[in-house]
């Protein structure tokens, strides 16, 4: 079973860092955050994801709002994900990129670059962004609103659709730019004076609809040559974008049921894009309440939701109860076509220890989960090969342990 944590800012649930061991002080400092990923370290996950985001958060999901109970404001993940990677060894960083403001090339090789600091073990989760308070951030474009929920009108959808149909270029160029260096186009050889072989840097010539993007990167070519790309998505236009750009999607069922039929429903969609038979995970994404005694998470979860004058919902099930009765949930769904799943731990204080010191020794026990780390690189965790470069000559792809 493959196991990472969604980290964002004291925790999932608002109130969170209202709680006495939330360090809601340090929340902007380096050490709080490598704190966390040496935890998840420890506990032997695959990665961790680090929220981000164009605007505040806000308690709506469309636009902004004037609270000031809750945690306003983040680090830059990428800026993250590369202060904290150097201190860990295994676990892979999967920072967000928000696509719909942003250029692919500065994403490419800013994740190139966490590839290389990290010595293989970056990825990206690809959002978009269909707020009109965050394009005005930009004002390169405007965005009407969007109501939420569904099913949208048809000038909503058109929106919509041009989003995620832009979002799946930009990983595109993304991929593309990666593959710009073959792997072997730094020669440095010192007596010749060479330093690269300019016949093995590629123009990658991209015109498209939303980018035209002429290459080759600044950046050589990744460790893993092709870093991990993720994505989250809920419905028709995000399971597309999965199934056509993705390494790995993060989805949200709430029953076995759900879950099934998501899978079903990404897997037709992987086929008509024409990757059926490319490797490609699926997560169940859950809000988790850990406590090792019956009750007591329940407990925390109403006092948390005092604190915050409201219960606590979420666009994914949020189980609350013991590591135990995790476990059973996860094998359950497991069962229904999931590969792995992505734990947003609802006050990372408490939360995060109970993912990798109740519930990964759980799974142990149950025989799902892995005692060491075997791979040295993300792609190698998850089983994923490593890509040949599409600009060189064919090769087989191989397995990918490298150090």
């Amino acid at each position: 079973m493959h196991l990472a944590v969604a980290l964002d800012g004291a925790g999932w649930h608002p109130a969170a860092w209202r709680e006495p061991g939330a360090r809601a002080g340090e929340l902007f400092s380096a050490g709080y955050w490598a704190d966390l990923v040496q935890e998840a370290e420890r506990g032997l996950l695959d990665f961790v994801t680090i929220e981000d985001g164009l605007g505040p958060q806000s308690s709506h999901p469309t636009e902004p709002d004037d609270r000031t109970d809750q945690v306003r404001g983040r680090l830059d993940a990428v800026l993250v994900a590369a202060r904290v990677a150097p201190l860990t060894r295994h676990i892979g960083v999967v920072p967000t990129v928000v696509a719909t403001h942003t250029e692919p090339f500065h994403i490419s090789k800013a994740i190139a670059t966490l590839d290389y600091v990290s010595s293989g073990r970056a990825g990206l989760r690809v959002q978009v962004s269909a707020r009109s308070d965050q394009a005005a951030h930009f004002g390169r474009r405007t965005v009407p609103r969007i109501r939420p929920g569904g099913p949208h009108p048809p000038e909503e959808l058109d929106v919509l659709t041009g989003l995620f149909d832009e979002a799946a270029d930009h990983v595109e160029v993304v991929r593309r730019l990666w593959d710009s260096w073959e792997d072997d186009a730094e020669i440095r050889d010192v007596a010749t004076g060479r330093f690269i072989d300019r016949d093995k840097l590629h123009y990658i010539d991209f015109q498209g609809r939303y980018f035209r993007v002429k290459g080759p990167s600044i950046t050589p070519r990744p460790p893993q040559g092709q870093p991990v790309v993720s994505a989250l998505g809920h419905g028709g236009l995000a399971y597309r974008l999965i199934a056509r750009s993705a390494d790995i999607g993060y989805v949200t069922p709430h029953d076995t049921g759900q879950a099934r039929a998501t899978v079903e429903e990404i897997r037709a969609e992987q086929d008509a894009a024409g990757r059926r038979d490319e490797p490609l995970h699926l997560f169940g994404d859950l809000v988790v309440f850990l406590d090792d005694e019956p009750g007591a998470a329940a407990a925390r979860r109403d006092r948390l939701d005092g604190l915050a004058g409201a219960p606590y919902t979420s666009d994914a099930k949020v189980f609350t109860g013991t590591p135990a009765g995790l476990a059973d949930l996860l094998l359950e769904w497991r069962g229904a076509g999931l590969t792995g799943f992505r734990l947003r731990p609802a006050a990372v204080g408490h939360d995060l220890p109970a993912i990798t010191r109740g519930l990964v020794p759980e799974l142990r026990r149950r025989g799902v989960f892995r005692s060491a780390y075997e791979a040295t690189t993300l792609r190698g965790l998850l089983g994923l090969a490593r890509p040949a470069n599409r600009y060189a000559a064919a090769h087989p792809a191989r397995r990918d342990h490298r150090s």
